[in-house]
């Protein structure tokens, strides 16, 4: 079964054009689609301060990027469990900011921004390799950037598609 990871660049709100230009990134926002395109998972602040878990109503398929991943069931199984453990748990205004100000990782409990969600839910269930990701030596994870790991991950066994929306 396959997995995507889609990277919002879409014009967006406010918001998305202060990260793109702060993080030098085409990516304002990640999210984790699962297989069939049954749902994704992710946390937004405008739409949803919490992690959640919808059916994305977005018709532009040029306003996404993915990168596809071939998941086995448990793997599936323990990014759903990830998903529960997290489910409803805030934004992390305080963390994002500081991370990407300070030079070391600020991460409170039981709070996430949306690419290190998404991050740790690969690493968590086997999906990336944790030493590709390097979670642990990371003062900070913006979209770019997990794009940018995937990407190098799955250089020679993935492809970088366009999202198309049903």
């Amino acid at each position: 079964m396959i997995i995507k990871v889609a990277f919002y660049k879409g014009r967006g709100r406010l918001r998305d054009r202060f990260i793109r230009w702060y993080t030098n990134s085409p990516y304002s926002h990640v999210e984790l689609v699962l297989p069939d395109d049954k749902g994704w998972i992710g946390i937004y602040p405008p739409d949803s301060p919490r992690v959640r878990k919808n059916t994305l109503n977005n018709n532009n398929e040029y306003e996404w990027d993915s990168i596809e991943f071939e998941i086995t069931r448990g793997q599936l199984d323990s990014i759903n469990d990830f998903y529960e453990l997290t489910n409803n748990q805030s934004y992390d205004w305080v963390g994002m900011i500081l991370s990407h100000t300070l030079p070391f990782q600020v991460k409170r409990i039981n709070k996430w921004y949306c690419s290190e969600w998404v991050a740790y839910a690969l690493a968590l269930s086997g999906v990336i390799d944790w030493k590709s990701l390097k979670l642990y030596n990371r003062a900070n994870i913006p979209p770019n950037i997990l794009y940018n790991i995937l990407t190098k991950e799955r250089q020679f066994s993935s492809k970088v598609i366009k999202f198309r929306s049903r």
